[in-house]
């Protein structure tokens, strides 16, 4: 039978008249959202965006807004639906734990950051912001608590960015010394001549 139009190519993730990618494609989407500013996270401090000027401050704020809300909505689909990613063919059964282990850490390391910088605001002395468009939460006025959920959440971090290093490595290593195409999975289709 031959088909009279097809509006868009077989490989496109996105269906006619829908508006809203499909689960996969909105998930690549969410790892190049969330992997640069973890990168920023873990290399620029507070401190270091104050010393710069209040520009950086609230640049730096914009990004927290952003990262927070990738990750709740990465892991709102988690909860709701689980994993997407399903272990290779190529992975023996201790590696595929691994792959299972290390995706729901993530998931849950995402989850638990958003949550903490949720208290961080809850305790604080004064009215915080997300980009300064969301307020953090009402400030309770909490200054010992603050501290505690301060290096709480900055534990969570640099263990989620350990966890991410840890991932990408997982990826690179079955890319190449496996050779299943891992890194395709969560590539742009432009990119994987580069794979």
């Amino acid at each position: 039978m031959v088909k009279l139009w097809d509006p868009l190519p077989r490989d496109c993730d996105m269906k006619p008249g829908n508006l809203i990618p499909r689960r996969r494609t909105a998930l690549k989407l969410m790892h190049f959202i969330v992997l640069p500013l973890a990168v920023w996270f873990t290399l620029v401090q507070p401190r270091d965006v104050t010393a710069w000027g209040p520009g950086f401050v609230r640049l730096h704020s914009v990004f927290g807004l952003i990262f927070v809300t990738a990750a709740l909505i990465w892991s709102a689909d988690y909860f709701r639906r689980g994993l997407i990613g399903r272990p290779g063919p190529k992975l023996g059964p201790r590696l595929k734990v691994v792959h299972r282990v290390l995706h729901h850490a993530l998931v849950w390391g995402l989850f638990l950051v958003a949550v903490s910088g949720f208290f961080i605001g809850l305790t604080a002395s004064r009215q915080l912001w997300a980009g300064d468009i969301v307020p953090i939460a009402v400030p309770l006025g909490m200054p010992e608590a603050n501290r505690i959920v301060g290096t709480i959440h900055s534990i969570e971090f640099y263990l989620l960015a350990a966890l991410i290093a840890a991932h990408a490595a997982f990826h690179i290593w079955r890319h190449v010394v496996l050779g299943d195409n891992a890194l395709r999975i969560v590539a742009p289709k432009f990119l994987h001549r580069f794979l």
